[in-house]
């Protein structure tokens, strides 16, 4: 879906200013929701059964979005000013970064939702309608003025680690790196196995480890991995290993060597996007 109205229609259900109206029109999207969670578990069964600091089945959504053309600062400030609403019924979050260079956002926006009962259950959406009201500017109203500055959305439904696991990895960390897949047909397992096993040949080599969320429903995209770093030179540095030592990570990792780890990568893909981001403050 395209276009600044209907952009911000899901850009509003992402910041959860959605009214209960909007969020559940009818029966049958509550239903539709709980088999696209299906089929995303269907997807990655065996995936979903392992849950550590790095992965896991808590649900996000995943907001990206491109402002229209000089409107991203004023993007910026209207959903700083709304933040204070997300926070009055959510633990944790949102978390959120600016793109500096890759793919066409302007900003990635990740929202905890547990699941999606919990998410469409008649409390939550009692709690959200509470804090739209209590904020004094109504879900209706934010959506128009917002969708003023938006040219373009995408939404997507992952799984992925616990909200205080992502939120000691945001900690102290400016500077970000996340890339974005689609897999070939049949690959999508063996994408996110060579994802943990890039993984364990970061830890091999000292680097810290990516954050993996995998699709439950949403915008095309399979998984996405995302990185941290303390700042730009942080994240040049990390590159500063000696070959031996990457060549052995590499094997003791399950690749053949350190110069096939992405080309193993490409022969899975049907898609992928690198992006550098940084924190909004």
């Amino acid at each position: 879906m395209s276009g600044p109205r209907s952009a911000f229609h899901h850009l509003a259900s992402a910041c959860t200013i959605s009214t209960a109206r909007t969020c559940l029109a009818s029966r049958s999207f509550v239903a539709a929701l709980a088999l696209i969670a299906m089929a995303g578990a269907s997807l990655t069964a065996d995936a979903q059964t392992t849950t550590t600091e790095l992965e896991g089945d808590y649900l996000y959504k995943t907001l990206m979005v491109r402002a229209a053309p000089g409107d991203l600062l004023p993007l910026i400030d209207m959903l700083k000013s709304r933040l204070p609403v997300y926070a009055e019924f959510s633990d944790a979050g949102p978390f959120w970064m600016r793109h500096t260079q890759g793919d066409q956002w302007d900003l990635l926006l990740l929202f905890p939702v547990g699941s999606f009962e919990d998410y469409y259950s008649a409390n939550a959406m009692a709690a959200r309608e509470q804090a739209y009201e209590s904020s004094g500017t109504s879900e209706e109203d934010f959506r128009v003025a917002a969708a003023r500055l938006i040219a373009w959305q995408e939404e997507l439904f992952v799984w992925g680690p616990s909200p205080e696991a992502v939120a000691a990895r945001f900690e102290g960390m400016d500077f970000y790196h996340i890339e974005i897949f689609i897999a070939l047909a049949g690959q999508r397992e063996k994408l996110l196995e060579q994802r943990r096993m890039e993984n364990d040949y970061l830890g091999r080599i000292g680097r810290q480890q990516n954050l993996i969320f995998r699709r439950a429903g949403g915008a095309a995209w399979d998984s996405y991995t995302l990185g941290f770093y303390r700042d730009l030179q942080a994240y040049a540095a990390s590159s500063d290993v000696p070959a031996d030592v990457e060549e052995e990570a590499a094997v003791a990792a399950g690749f053949e060597g350190a110069a096939t780890i992405g080309s193993y990568m490409r022969s899975l893909i049907h898609m992928h996007r690198d992006t550098l981001a940084v924190a909004i403050r």
